[in-house]
């Protein structure tokens, strides 16, 4: 009789150091739920060995030779996508590098610290083993296929072709009190990737404003700013203390930090309070707040992510008369926070992530056009 098949975890360990290949061996080979199927010591090999070994998970290193682990994902994604974390000591050092890998389609990173490594690799034991076995279970979605070119070229020319809005905020109608229409982005794992695909429809004349909250550490949310500025035309900046929000302007929430907007439009950030029900940001707290200063005007799109983070809040901005979407379970990593919201009845629309632009521009537009009350 042939053996049961194995329900373990298989896990392709991608890194250019055959120690640290060993180390993570061991640290996986010791848990129940997993097992290690191959190693590659560059991005060459671990696009092979995707391919023949079909892994639940790939760990992969960043700075290799031959094809680095930027360029690895990227292939990877685009041609036999799997689950990819990112294990490197770019992760805490060098953001950049980090942030692209998970706007390629990676799921979670972990830093390698710094030192004696078998020893260090042990600090870290139960992240790592966590965020494997977290991203084992997440749906692979097919990301990096156009994303991998632009970034690459660093050429917005490449990026994902969208409707564009035919008005300005200075010539389009102006809405009663001279408010205007605030979106809010919502998202968690998965969340990189996903904007990326949304980002490049808004032009800097959308005629709105757009706040992306995404969970996301507060080391990474400037440098996560820079890059996403460079493939959408829309004014992308990290959110500052009692700026005023304006239209034709994307902020990013900064990791660590709650973002409200008060009832003069002005941002407020918060860091002391904590995790609020368990996210730092959170979510609720800044729809509950756009709700209360745009009304009707508000619009909320719940994203990629685990957790129930959102769900509330856009059950606020749906109260308030505003627009919820939230993105279909096809075309989501994790399908949590949105199905979250969905659980609550207080969603208008459930579109794949490449018609949610287009959705929100027709929203704009309309309340833009024509004078809406602001409850």
């Amino acid at each position: 009789m042939a053996p049961a098949p194995s329900t373990k975890t298989r896990v392709l360990i991608v890194d250019d150091s055959a120690f640290m290949c060993k180390v993570l061996e061991t640290i996986f080979n010791a848990d129940p739920q997993l097992q290690v199927a191959g190693h590659a010591k560059d991005g060459r090999e671990a696009v092979a060995l995707a391919e023949s070994l079909k892994p639940d998970v790939i760990t992969m290193d960043i700075n290799m030779p031959h094809l680095d682990g930027l360029q690895a994902t990227a292939q990877i994604m685009t041609t036999n996508p799997r689950p990819i974390v990112i294990v490197s000591s770019e992760s805490k050092e060098g953001a950049s590098s980090t942030l692209k890998a998970l706007e390629l389609g990676a799921i979670e990173f972990v830093a390698k610290p710094s030192g004696a490594i078998d020893l260090d690799m042990q600090s870290v034991k139960e992240e790592l083993l966590r965020k494997v076995k977290m991203a084992a279970k997440v749906r692979v979605v097919r990301t990096a296929s156009r994303l991998a070119a632009t970034l690459q070229s660093a050429s917005p020319a490449h990026a994902v072709p969208t409707v564009r809005p035919a008005r300005s905020a200075a010539t389009s109608g102006a809405a009663l009190d001279q408010r205007f229409p605030v979106v809010v982005l919502a998202a968690s794992t998965g969340g990189p990737a996903t904007v990326m695909r949304l980002a490049p429809g808004f032009t800097k004349e959308f005629p709105g404003a757009v706040i992306l909250v995404q969970h996301m550490p507060g080391s990474f949310t400037r440098q996560y700013a820079a890059q996403l500025a460079e493939f959408t035309e829309i004014p992308v900046k990290e959110a500052e203390n009692g700026e005023t929000l304006q239209p034709s302007n994307l902020y990013i929430c900064p990791g660590g930090q709650h973002l409200k907007v008060n009832p003069l439009g002005r941002i407020q950030l918060d860091g002391a309070s904590g995790r609020i029900n368990g996210y730092l940001p959170n979510i609720d707290v800044t729809m509950e707040s756009v709700a209360a200063f745009a009304g009707a005007l508000s619009i909320g799109a719940v994203l990629t992510g685990m957790g129930g983070d959102g769900a509330q809040g856009a059950k606020t901005i749906k109260q308030a008369g505003g627009l919820v979407l939230a993105q279909d379970e096809a075309t989501s990593v994790i399908f949590g926070m949105p199905a979250e919201a969905i659980k609550l009845n207080v969603v208008d629309q459930v579109l794949g992530i490449d018609d949610i632009y287009a959705a929100i521009e027709k929203r704009v537009l309309a309340l833009t056009r024509t004078p809406v009350g602001v409850r």
